[in-house]
């Protein structure tokens, strides 16, 4: 109804031919609904005449002289058949208990909606205002008036009559009467007054701007803002109205109270209703306009205005243009304004049609939001207020918003959203994935995915690494660094990295993934092979952090050459787990490898390291030399010579003890059995203390004696083992050796024996077993009679002579 966003409980009747205004980027401030139900019924056989509003129920006036109780939904709840013509006025008291109704036939009717007081009076002239005192349920506030040509005020006496008296007569006809508190409004042919009830006082007159204007056409509007403020509307015009006190010292003759127009503007148009809103004015236009074809004026839509009063103009807040039934013959005069102060509901009233009209509240600001695709603004209008809202939910603006943004194609925005919108909601969660799936930008999420409170299916995350893998290499190696491994299943992911690195095997990228993907899944041996495959710097991290030194002892060279000063000091670090033993054994063919250890040894001060380095590499004397200088170890260096078992040694050994006592003891006692002892014994110096030396003599000829003992011993083992092994060898030679049809001639390859038997042959057999015809076989020189096998002479000599001629 409204050009803002009219919702309406029943469908529109009829149109408008003229075409709807371009709908504004600007916020209505109202909400328009027709009220229906049992008002619909109504004025399909009836036309409204006047409505009052209570907070509790409505008063609907018809043309046919009915009065009909209704809620605020429009139904009706009571009926009352007051006349057979108009009813021109409905006034209820503040409790809702009592009602006025007056009626173009004369008739006033006063009674209780509730008990059984009541006053009826017929007035020879059309009655065309009533107005109840708002607090006539108070005994002592028995009082109303009504206004024909005269306004009269009743009131009841303390006998239960009533009595009346004249408060202004002589100016036309009263036609809107307002009461509040103790002051009476009421406006006739020639301006506005204001009774006071309490002083029995008329204390201002406002006069009519407008006076070419037929006051039964365009009548006044009145209605009090609150008990001291009055508002005017009359033809264009509006006029704010204060009522004050007046100091005692200006009363003299004067009334207690005073006006004040503490604002006065003229509108665009006619003025058929006025209610407050809050400190703006709600405000009903009749409209007349000028067709472009026919130059005739015609009754447009009425007008619903929102406005600021301000001292001689006004603002125009918000401006409606309403549809309502039959608006095409309505006068001004066929249009009214109320309004419910409890809930700033306001009802515009004309003879076809009653329309609500509401303060928008949260739910329909997000509404307009919404529409006009504000999504952002929407939500956040949502958070603010949560606890206010009914009809809409956080969470469906959210997934709107979530939609909008793709299929405006703003992926990632939309993505970044799910965070705050999906929150810890799984199953939403996982419907979003799939969606983003289904138009291919399921990488545009993968950043937003959660990892943690909430847990998506292990499917989501495997189907989102499955298309980086398609594509880009570098963002699919970017989530798994990123992803713990325990949200996917971690073989599905391997397998499929292997299937990429069949048509790619050496993608560096593709290798350092999976290496991280063997980590997750403790695959550790593999995932440092790739590491020290790809040179990569967290193969040492990888052997620390996972105590790998089990995994590495043949791998050293690569882990070498890979860095070795890295490699090096992890190794000596590691010594109780890697002895340098095994290190130098792996680095046997590297010499500049070794050279790399030795250094750090050196530098470290690491003495039997280096003795063992210096060994390994061959250079044995510098070795020795450090065992005798810096260990000052004579078993140790005696170790060394055996172990070496070179005589350049053991010359550098004595030498070097010659003149050290101990050091000659201990070669006395362990040189026996490698070196001459006379070589060490004629460098001993006459008069030189040997401590133990008689015992070491001793040591020396018990283990030459020894010596000697075990070369005999050990002749005579082989003497009767070379004798055994002789029989043997020639009980082996004397058996026979089978030669039937399958055995073919080593030479030619056909069978040995003819297949004819009568024939004659000879064969030759050796003692390897390999067989030939005597003719296959070389004839035997004269300076080499002995003949051998082909085959096993060619690879070396043995027992190849022929041991059986077969002839026939």
């Amino acid at each position: 109804m409204a050009e803002a966003e009219e919702r309406e409980t029943g469908s529109l009747e009829e149109s408008t031919d003229e075409s709807e205004e371009e709908e504004s980027e600007e916020e209505p401030k109202l909400k328009y609904e027709r009220l229906s139900n049992g008002v619909t019924e109504i004025l399909q056989k009836d036309a409204a005449s006047c409505m009052t509003v209570h907070d509790k129920f409505l008063a609907l006036g018809t043309h046919y002289g009915k009065v009909y109780l209704l809620d605020v939904q429009g139904n009706i709840t009571q009926k009352f058949d007051v006349s057979c013509v108009k009813i021109n006025q409905i006034s209820l008291d503040e409790s809702g208990e009592h009602m006025g109704v007056c009626s173009e036939d004369g008739k006033v009717q006063v009674f209780g909606l509730y008990s059984g007081e009541e006053f009826h009076e017929t007035f020879d002239c059309p009655i065309k205002i009533i107005a109840v005192h708002p607090h006539f349920l108070r005994s002592s506030c028995k009082q109303f008036v009504t206004g024909g040509k005269k306004l009269l005020l009743f009131e009841r006496s303390w006998m239960s009559r009533w009595k009346s008296s004249v408060l202004h007569e002589g100016e036309g006809n009263i036609r809107s009467v307002k009461w509040r508190g103790h002051l009476i409004a009421w406006a006739n042919n020639m301006g506005v007054k204001i009774f006071d009830v309490t002083s029995k006082q008329r204390i201002t007159n406002v006069p009519r701007d407008d006076v070419s204007l037929r006051p039964d056409m365009y009548p006044c509007s009145l209605c009090w803002k609150d008990s001291v403020t009055l508002i005017v509307g009359w033809g264009t015009s509006v006029k704010i109205c204060s009522v004050k006190e007046r100091h005692a010292g200006e009363m003299r003759d004067l009334p207690s109270r005073y006006v004040e127009i503490v604002s006065q503007f003229e509108t665009e148009f006619y003025i058929s209703g006025l209610a407050p809103l809050w400190d703006q004015l709600v405000v009903l236009s009749y409209v007349k306009e000028v067709s472009e074809k026919t130059e005739s004026e015609y009754c447009a839509r009425p007008r619903l205005d929102i406005i600021q009063p301000l001292s001689e103009t006004c603002e125009e807040i918000s401006s409606d243009a309403l549809t309502v039934r039959g608006f095409q013959e309505n006068e001004c005069r066929d249009y009214h304004l109320e309004h419910s102060e409890g809930e700033s509901l306001f009802y515009i009233v004309s003879p076809r049609d009653v329309v609500v009209a509401k303060e928008r509240d949260q739910d329909d600001h997000i509404d307009w939001l919404l529409e006009k695709k504000k999504y952002e603004e929407a939500l956040m209008a949502a958070e603010i207020s949560q606890k206010n809202i009914k009809r809409h939910k956080i969470l469906d603006i959210g997934l709107a918003y979530i939609n909008h943004l793709v299929e405006k194609g703003e992926y990632d925005a939309a993505a970044r959203k799910c965070q705050k919108i999906l929150g810890k909601n799984a199953a939403l969660w996982e419907y979003e994935v799939y969606k983003f799936k289904e138009i291919g930008q399921l990488k545009a999420i993968s950043p937003y995915l959660p990892r943690g409170d909430p847990v998506l299916k292990p499917l989501i995350y495997e189907m989102t690494l499955h298309e980086f893998l398609e594509s880009d290499y570098e963002g699919f190696a970017t989530l798994i660094r990123e992803w713990p491994g325990d949200l996917y299943n971690n073989s599905v992911i391997v397998q499929a990295v292997r299937g990429h690195l069949k048509k790619d095997s050496q993608n560096r990228t593709l290798l350092k993934t999976l290496a991280e993907l063997y980590t997750y899944d403790k695959n550790y041996s593999s995932a440092l092979e790739i590491y020290l495959t790809l040179r990569h710097k967290d193969a040492f991290q990888l052997i620390h952090k996972h105590n790998l030194f089990s995994s590495i002892k043949d791998k050293i060279v690569l882990l070498m050459d890979f860095d070795s000063e890295k490699a090096v000091d992890m190794l000596l670090d590691n010594e109780d787990k890697i002895s340098i033993k095994k290190v130098v054994e792996e680095l046997e063919d590297r010499p500049e490898l070794q050279h790399v250890a030795l250094e750090i040894c050196q530098q470290r001060n690491f003495v039997e390291e280096t003795v063992y380095l210096l060994s390994r590499m061959g250079n044995s004397r510098s070795a020795l030399k450090m065992i005798t200088q810096e260990l000052q170890d004579v078993d140790k260096a005696i170790e060394f010579a055996k172990e070496q078992d070179d005589g350049e040694l053991w010359e550098d050994l004595i030498l070097y003890s010659i003149d050290k006592p101990p050091f000659i003891t201990g070669l006395l006692n362990n040189i026996g059995t490698h070196v001459d002892p006379i070589l060490l014994i004629h460098r001993i110096k006459e008069g030189m203390e040997i401590p133990n030396l008689r015992d070491s003599l001793v040591k020396i000829l018990q283990d030459y004696n020894l010596q000697i003992l075990l070369r005999e011993g050990c002749k005579k083992i082989l003497v009767a083992d070379s004798l055994s092994l002789l029989k043997k060898m020639h009980r082996t030679q004397m058996k026979g050796v089978l030669v039937d049809e399958e055995n073919i001639c080593e030479s030619c390859l056909s069978p040995v024996l003819p297949s004819d038997a009568a024939k004659p042959f000879s064969v030759v057999v050796f003692h390897c077993r390999h067989m030939f015809h005597k003719e296959c076989l070389p004839v035997p020189s004269m300076s080499s009679p002995a003949q051998f096998c082909n085959i096993c002479s060619a690879k070396h000599r043995g027992p190849g002579s022929a041991i059986l001629e077969m002839k026939k």
